[in-house]
């Protein structure tokens, strides 16, 4: 044999396989993660959405709280409406009168108590208090005013006024209501009457 090369095989012979490289081996968690990969990668993409919506639930901006009910004396008004006929010789003390209450906007309103700032003169009212008024249905109130002791009236009553106790869901307030130039005429008229002989 003569010339340069590789030693060439003869008959009956063969070239050993190198042996591969040994795998380097895997743990459990690993192992765990290539038979589940598509269900693993599902979950993190779940916790991620999940995780991402709880932040925005909780950095979303507050919706504003509704407005409080108005206080019952900005929505409710006392109108005078007339005196009525009482009969003087019966009852030459009392005089009676009619007034309109009426509740602008909800929640209704409850009528308390109903009073006037003289002491001589005594107040009831048909209905009795306490009631009710709601939105949109004005009610009549009969107002009786008998006078106790003419001593502790007016002789002319200048600006007269109702001192209402008014009640709903936000608060009680006491409101003095000025029901106008004819009912202080009335009232003097009635003051007049009841005390002629006490004022002369």
């Amino acid at each position: 044999m003569s010339g340069v090369g590789p030693v060439e095989p003869g008959e009956g012979t063969h070239v050993r396989d190198a042996p591969s490289a040994p795998r380097p081996r895997r743990g459990p968690l690993e192992r765990y993660f290539e038979q589940h990969r598509r269900a693993v990668l599902g979950a993190l993409l779940i916790s991620a959405v999940l995780a991402g919506s709880g932040y925005l639930h909780a950095t979303r901006p507050r919706p504003e709280s509704p407005p409080a009910p108005p206080h019952p004396s900005q929505v409710t008004t006392v109108a005078y409406l007339n005196p009525q006929a009482v009969d003087v010789e019966t009852d030459p003390r009392s005089f009676s009168f009619g007034v309109e209450v009426t509740v602008e906007s909800d929640p209704p309103v409850t009528v308390t108590r109903i009073s006037q700032p003289y002491a001589g003169l005594s107040v009831t009212s048909d209905p009795r208090t306490p009631f009710r008024t709601k939105a949109g249905s004005p009610r009549k109130i009969m107002i009786t005013m008998r006078v106790t002791e003419c001593g502790k009236v007016p002789r002319n009553v200048g600006l007269p006024f109702l001192d209402v106790t008014l009640r709903n869901t936000h608060a009680i307030q006491m409101h003095s209501f000025i029901l106008g130039p004819r009912y202080a005429q009335d009232l003097s008229h009635a003051l007049q009457v009841a005390c002629s002989n006490d004022f002369r």
